[in-house]
């Protein structure tokens, strides 16, 4: 526990890297061989590795960190004040080639005042400064920002392979796991790699992952107790655990968690059809829906039958 394993193993060179997408692996090799890089907007779920790829091109680029501002946009860059604080940096010369902003969770800056703001720094200093951008919806990035931005939207990992990168740390860890165990964290995670690992290092200051639940030591995570449950065929009680525990937050996401874990509702693949069909129908009745417990509660039911 002397240091995060999501920072002890966050890669640092492209090598290390795992992309989803051939073209996108030889694009930052590219940028890598010129140098240089556009103003990037990386987009994708919470964990798949946004802000790795990012400070990843800062380091392979060789930018002087002090030509690097690094700011998040649901705290600091989301108020009218850090404005000034970027204009000044935006203003002086670099110590290097270029200077970067990034600015994680730039879908939380304010539309009406940040954002309009970041538009025209964009542009004024694009000799001399390179954004890269961090958000999970785009959708509430500017369009105007979009336009001055490379996207480059990165896929969850997948499942087999987000198991083995959390298999391969446990191994070097000496941890000593059973499939099943580490299953039931991947299941209550995937596709955020940081939080499985958030999950799973605290459970394993033993030697050994602990198994969800089976004593009051284990870091406690509702997810990882309503897998338990499911697998184990208590469907009721794992959607008691859900209603109970889950905030309001966590209700608009557990679609997408439901989705991403088709094999907790069958192992079958057209019964995996009928459970998409479900949670899409799920999905739906959501934004009609005043009550979010009692729709998820009708989702999960229907889901048992399967």
């Amino acid at each position: 526990m002397n240091k995060l394993w999501t920072e002890l193993y966050r890669p640092k060179i492209a090598s290390e890297y795992v992309f989803t997408d051939e073209s996108q692996r030889q694009q930052v090799l590219s940028w890598i061989k010129q140098g240089s890089i556009p103003h990037l907007l990386l987009s994708g779920s919470p964990g798949t590795g946004k802000t790795t790829l990012a400070k990843l091109l800062i380091n392979e680029l060789g930018v002087d960190e002090y030509d690097v501002l690094s700011a998040n946009g649901s705290k600091d860059a989301r108020k009218v004040e850090w404005v000034d604080k970027l204009i000044g940096f935006c203003q002086t010369m670099p110590f290097g080639k270029f200077k970067v902003v990034l600015i994680d969770e730039a879908d939380y800056m304010n539309i009406n005042s940040t954002q309009p703001a970041l538009r025209n720094l964009m542009e004024d200093y694009s000799e001399s400064v390179r954004f890269i951008l961090t958000c999970n919806y785009p959708n509430k990035i500017m369009p105007a920002i979009h336009s001055r931005c490379q996207g480059f939207h990165i896929e969850k990992t997948d499942l087999t392979e987000f198991t083995a990168r959390v298999a391969t740390i446990l191994v070097t860890e000496n941890v000593e796991f059973d499939l099943d165990t580490l299953d039931s964290y991947v299941k209550a995670s995937y596709p955020d790699l940081r939080k499985c690992l958030n999950l799973v290092q605290p459970n394993s200051i033993t030697g050994t992952l602990a198994i969800p639940g089976e004593n009051d030591s284990a870091v406690k995570d509702w997810k990882l107790d309503a897998v338990a449950l499911f697998k184990s065929g208590k469907i009721s009680e794992g959607r008691k655990i859900i209603c109970s525990q889950a905030s309001t937050e966590d209700m608009d996401s557990m679609f997408r968690w439901f989705y991403d874990n088709l094999n907790l509702w069958s192992q079958d693949t057209e019964k995996q059809d009928q459970a998409i069909t479900i949670i899409r129908n799920g999905l739906v009745n959501a934004a009609m829906v005043t009550d979010a417990e009692i729709n998820i509660s009708a989702t999960l039911c229907e889901l048992t039958n399967l």
